[in-house]
């Protein structure tokens, strides 16, 4: 081969991969615009959660440092997309205090959530005896005293959007509803009938 074709063909080559190069760009452009679009069109945001009401069938401590407590709550989730379905592939809900889980997470029904539907959970909320840190104990008695305790109602898990057929990967869900409680001194001694709030409070939520 002659040094002239040999230039020929490198110059054919440098054009061919040239030409690959501009057709994987076009590519990637062309799928950003798509999802682009897709998202413009849809809108999507995340699921509302709303804390309805808590019932309180036991909230007491035992020395040293041990937290009893049997609750009720009830949590709606509202789906605001009319375009988009939502999964709920796993939830685990759970009390805390002061950042530290007080019951045991209790494990709520795989659900599909439609355009604008809304689904409800009412679980029982259960901590027998669950040691608490040392220094809880006194600002749980404080809380005591005035009457007014801090409970946290959280939910993690995970989530899949579905949009016609297509159904996507998973995405990982917290929700921390917060629940202000007048706890009466009947139930902080273990003798108290159970007390309902209606609380209507709105969730923090995080996708």
């Amino acid at each position: 081969m002659t040094e002239k074709e040999c230039d020929h063909h490198d110059e054919y080559d440098e054009r061919k991969r040239r030409r690959v190069i501009w057709a994987l760009l076009g590519l990637i452009v062309v799928a950003a615009f798509v999802v682009f679009l897709v998202w413009a069109i849809l809108h999507p945001h995340g699921p509302r959660f709303v804390l309805q009401d808590v019932t309180i069938n036991d909230f007491n401590v035992s020395q040293p440092n041990y937290l009893t407590s049997n609750l009720q709550v009830t949590v709606s989730s509202r789906n605001p997309n009319d375009k988009i379905g939502i999964f709920y592939d796993r939830l685990d809900i759970y009390a805390s205090y002061r950042n530290q889980e007080v019951t045991i997470a209790r494990l709520l029904p795989t659900t599909y959530q439609g355009h604008l539907e809304v689904t409800v959970w009412s679980p029982v909320l259960i901590g027998t005896a669950v040691s608490v840190a040392p220094y809880l104990s006194p600002a749980l008695d404080e809380d005591f005293m005035a009457g007014l305790v801090l409970l946290n109602i959280k939910i993690d898990g995970w989530v899949r959007w579905k949009v016609g057929s297509w159904v996507s990967g998973s995405y990982r869900l917290h929700v921390n509803c917060p629940a202000y409680i007048n706890v009466p001194r009947q139930l902080v001694v273990g003798v108290g009938p159970a007390m309902k709030y209606q609380l209507v409070q709105r969730c923090a939520v995080d996708v």
